[in-house]
């Protein structure tokens, strides 16, 4: 007998996989969506929320009540009502009693309930106690009162609200966020006189626009204050469409030098910006700051201290740089996705949430006093019957004692309903005093009054609609507050550039022969006095500034751009330039150059062409620098020499010397500025002698009017004044004259300006 003739599928389902998988998927999307992770537009809360409210008021934790510990409602929660993990559970009630992340709490906690640092360092709910908010009574006041559907709970033993009837909208209030599946909401929250304002805007004027509406609501009201910085054209184009971003910023105060940040954006750790400020002082990326401190207390929940370096530091500048590179500015994003009044998700704009919540809460209004009229015409009737009895009292009590079943007797003679017989028979004997007449009849006046004046608002939209507005007013007076976050229209913040972060003080970058660098304080100092490595010497030096860019030339042609501040101090022996850039195999550094952005810089080869370059057009980020120079095979490049423009004339001169002891001095004006490339003939060298290495042009110098120059051999050092250099003036291109015979192995050249010559 095979297997399948043994199973017997008899009066079982078959569903292909398939589509039970799509059935079953669907059916949990719906579920985490509808009960569970979105908000319902009537008041504003989970199942779960929901839930923990109405079990803590029926343990009678409210707001004027004796707190009880936080285990029992979790304990009532999960065994009563909602049938998940007391974890989950606890930490829902946990985020309603935090006053920095519910702008209206609804749990009123004490003991350890977390704090804005860290809002899991709650203490276990076995430790801590609770009770409800006065604002609680917004959501509860009139639960009893026949405004909502109730159903069964998880096992059908008890009766649990489907909502809960908010007498204020407590999610454009309190706001939420929540992860469903396929979509999520973000809902920021609002402040209670601003809301309620544009409602009865709204409901005075049904046709009022959005734009209309921004007028009364200025934008999201954060319960950790800060501000926003976002424009109102933004923030209206955001309540227009029901999502979008917008920024927020904390605030700050500056006291004896000090700033002191006083408020954070929502969601945003005080420690956490710490920690990211500190981070960046020890990489050295923030010396703008000397000092932080946290004296964040009870009184002062957010009191975070930065000491700027000095009191030379441009604060603003600080913390726009701040802002852009921590926490202190955030992006809130913003998704108003919630289930509407037909019961399905979606982006609402602000309009349509006040709208429907008005909706709401006028159906609430109308069941409320539809429940009280049902309930004071059954009063009424009842009163009716106590009448007939206290005015036929001598009768009523000889059936009573009489006849064995009373009830229809009584129902029979005095044409009395069924209610209003059984009151009768169940009246107390002191309750037949004759000055019980006269309350009865007292009783019905007034509440006849009262049946009257509820009859005409639900027969009336205009009495309705001002019942509502009223009610709105008295709830806005009794839990409205001030804002918290300010609406300041800024810029988004920029980090500042590395070079403006560092102080503006003189170095001195000295380069060796061996291509270690190294940067010295101020502009005094001899580079040839400085210790270097055995088998190391002084190359090239270039005076600048710390927060300036320093280009270092290799014997390629390429440049490469490093921080000055970043370079290690002249104290010690400096580092390699191989170890933070990646010249190419066999290149060395054969040059450094420092200034402005704009300063001009002779670069030559010693084939003898060169030109003048901008020094920000060697500016470069990669490590592998950028082409500059076009140096023949086999050649090298000559040490660059700056042109400076604070103290030179328009005329200048390019001074030139070849390794035979030549010497060319032509007009600067006859070499192009370029960006790169081989750049123009300077010094004329025969081909034939450069190939064969026998000369090179081997320094430049620019100089001015009455600029003289000093020729170094060896030891020795020449001076050639101002109308010694006539002798050598020619063509560019030449190959120049000869310097004295002993002064023909020239080491290097070097401009000596007017005011320093002496005579030898």
């Amino acid at each position: 007998m095979s297997v399948q003739n043994q199973l017997d599928f008899e009066g079982i389902e078959q569903v292909p996989l398939k589509e039970f998988a799509e059935k079953a998927y669907l059916d949990y999307s719906m579920y985490v969506i509808l009960d569970r992770a979105l908000p319902h537009i009537r008041d504003g809360l989970k199942p779960v929320q929901r839930r923990i409210v109405y079990a803590m008021s029926e343990l009678g934790l409210a707001a004027g009540a004796k707190p009880k510990k936080s285990a029992r409602t979790v304990g009532d929660v999960i065994g009563k009502f909602h049938p998940h993990g007391d974890t989950a559970c606890y930490e829902a009630m946990v985020h309603m009693a935090q006053e920095f992340s519910y702008r209206y709490p609804i749990v009123d906690g004490q003991g350890n309930w977390g704090s804005s640092d860290d809002p899991k360092s709650f203490a276990a709910m076995r430790y801590t106690e609770s009770r409800l908010t006065p604002y609680a009574d917004v959501l509860l006041s009139e639960l009893g009162h026949g405004t909502v559907d109730w159903g069964p709970n998880f096992d059908g033993s008890l009766d649990e609200p489907v909502l809960l009837p908010a007498r204020l909208p407590n999610l454009i209030l309190n706001g939420t966020t929540g992860i469903a599946v396929g979509m999520s909401t973000d809902f920021p929250p609002h402040n209670i006189n601003e809301v309620v304002s544009a409602l009865v805007r709204l409901l005075e004027e049904p046709k009022t626009t959005v734009r209309a509406l921004c007028k009364h609501i200025k934008g999201p009201d954060y319960p950790t204050g800060g501000e926003i910085i976002t424009p109102q054209k933004e923030l209206i184009e955001i309540y227009k469409t029901g999502n979008g971003t917008l920024r927020a910023r904390a605030t700050y105060d500056i006291e004896d030098g000090e700033v002191i940040i006083t408020s954070l954006p929502h969601h945003v750790s005080g420690s956490r910006v710490l920690e990211q400020i500190a981070a960046q002082m020890q990489a050295k990326k923030l010396p703008l700051v000397a000092d932080l401190r946290d004296e964040s207390d009870h009184e002062n929940p957010t009191r975070l201290v930065i000491l700027p370096k000095s009191n030379r530091v441009d604060i603003e500048q600080l913390m726009a740089h701040l802002f852009a590179t921590t926490d202190l500015e955030k992006t809130m994003r913003i998704n108003m996705n919630v289930i509407g009044l037909d019961g399905r998700p979606g982006v609402k704009n602000l309009r349509d949430l006040l709208a429907e919540w008005l909706k709401f809460r006028t159906t609430t209004i109308k069941r409320r006093l539809a429940y009280r009229l049902a309930r004071v015409e059954e009063r009424l009737h009842i009163l009716d019957g106590r009448l007939i009895a206290f005015l036929n009292i001598d009768k009523v009590i000889k059936i009573i004692r009489t006849e064995d079943k009373p009830k229809p007797v009584l129902m029979k003679r005095f044409k009395l309903t069924d209610i209003q017989a059984e009151d009768i028979l169940n009246i107390r004997l002191r309750q037949l005093a004759k000055l019980e007449e006269i309350k009865i009849r007292d009783e019905q006046a007034a509440l006849s009054v009262e049946r009257d004046e509820l009859t005409k608002i639900l027969k009336s939209r205009v009495r309705l609609r001002n019942l509502l507005r009223d009610e709105l007013l008295v709830a806005a007076k009794e839990h409205g507050d001030k804002r918290r976050t300010l609406i300041v229209e800024r810029s988004a913040a920029q980090a500042l550039a590395e070079e403006d972060l560092v102080g503006s003080e003189p170095v001195t970058v000295i380069l060796s022969e061996r291509g270690w660098a190294r940067a010295a304080k101020g502009h005094e100092i001899d580079p040839m006095s400085v210790s270097y490595k055995s088998g190391d010497g002084f190359l090239s030096a270039a005076c600048g500034v710390s927060n300036q860019q320093v280009v270092f030339l290799d014997s390629t042609g390429r440049a490469y751009s490093v921080a000055a501040h970043s370079l290690p101090s002249a104290r010690g022996q400096g580092e390699p330039l191989s170890g933070r850039l990646n010249p190419s195999d066999g290149a060395t550094f054969r040059g450094v150059m420092t200034g402005v952005p704009g300063s001009r810089w002779l670069v030559a080869s010693d084939a003898g062409y060169g030109f003048f370059v901008q020094l920000e057009q060697l500016y470069s980020r990669n490590r592998a620098g950028k082409a500059c120079l076009r140096v023949p095979a086999g050649g090298g490049v000559v040490t660059a020499t700056q042109f400076p423009h604070d103290d030179f004339p328009a005329e200048a001169w390019v001074a030139a010397v070849s390794s035979v002891g030549r010497l060319l001095i032509f007009p600067a004006d006859e070499l192009p500025e370029l960006a790169r490339g081989k750049g123009n003939k300077i010094l004329g060298i025969p081909s034939a002698k450069y190939k064969s290495g026998e000369e090179r042009m081997i320094a430049t110098q620019v100089l001015g009017v009455n600029d003289g120059l000093q020729v170094v051999c060896g030891e020795r050092t020449m001076t050639l004044k101002w109308e010694d250099l006539g002798h050598y003036d020619g063509n560019r291109g030449r190959r120049g004259n000869m310097l004295p015979r002993g002064w023909r192995k020239v080491d290097k050249v070097q401009r000596l300006p007017a005011k320093q010559q002496t005579d030898e």
